[in-house]
């Protein structure tokens, strides 16, 4: 069915930014002309190449899907997680997941309508500066630097669990591709962790000192890696993770298990017999 495989785009549209931000990461740190940048950064980097329109076009289609299917997996929870408390933020995750890549799905159609339309400000320090304008603002900016690092830890729970392989449909992979699957999606979702619990140090940094400027997002946790002692390393290492995520999320999009419920199908159905009437 069409959400399906709109979906599968999806993950593949999300691996490609992941690896176009690990290998301008990756440039960065060997000092071949790159730049620690985020999912926008990646997206204006891709306009600007040759047919970088074409591409971004496919790739704004692609996130669009993946959207629908956080959307798909919040409201109707297709795999089951159910009502209780744990059930319910994984459901609201998905919701936040979806919101944050509507805003990347959005940035690609305005590059593909102006691709000289570089990505500008800093929204990780936008939205902080908001949040810290509000009543108990220092309090909210600081539980989501908690929340944050607690994120970066549960990444690096699945990647020693390798939890995501259940996500797969295993059984249709040979003996290599599992061991692929697992060494990409474990080196990937660990490069993911990082980055996350970095972002939280900078977000309750920022609370402390009721400065939005503090605050960072991937583009600042990448370069804030690369100005540590052995930085280029550590950078290149991360760089390299979100490379293997990025191959992860092609390995998701060909073997994920996508099962949609029968709302969902029922309006695929109806909507494809309706174009074959046109």
């Amino acid at each position: 069915m069409w959400v399906e495989r709109l979906a599968r785009f999806g993950f593949a549209a999300k691996g490609i930014v992941y690896a176009v931000i690990g290998l301008l990461a990756v440039m960065a740190a060997t000092d071949n002309g790159g730049e620690t940048t985020d999912a926008n950064g990646a997206l204006a980097a891709i306009a600007l190449q040759p047919f970088g329109q074409i591409l971004l076009s496919a790739i704004a289609i692609g996130l669009f899907g993946y959207v629908l299917w956080r959307f798909v997996q919040a409201f109707f929870d297709p795999e089951r997680h159910g009502t209780d408390a744990k059930g319910i933020a994984q459901r609201l995750g998905f919701a936040m997941s979806g919101a944050i890549y509507l805003g990347f799905a959005w940035t690609a159609i305005q590059l593909v309508m102006d691709a000289t339309n570089r990505h500008e400000g800093n929204a990780t320090q936008d939205w902080t500066a908001r949040i810290l304008a509000q009543p108990f603002g220092q309090w909210l900016v600081g539980l989501g630097g908690v929340l944050m690092i607690a994120l970066g830890f549960y990444q690096f729970y699945q990647a020693y669990k390798a939890k995501f392989r259940g996500e797969l449909n295993w059984h249709h992979m040979s003996a290599n591709e599992k061991t692929w699957a697992t060494r990409l999606g474990r080196l990937g979702i660990s490069a993911r962790g990082v980055v996350y619990a970095l972002i939280g140090i900078f977000l309750i940094q920022a609370a402390r000192l009721s400065n939005p400027n503090e605050a960072r997002g991937v583009d600042g946790a990448l370069q804030a890696l690369s100005q540590q002692p052995y930085g280029k390393w550590l950078l290149l290492i991360v760089a390299l993770g979100f490379i293997a995520y990025g191959v992860y999320m092609g390995v998701e999009a060909r073997y994920r298990r996508i099962n949609p419920p029968d709302v969902v199908q029922k309006l695929s159905d109806k909507v494809s017999s309706g174009n074959r009437t046109v």
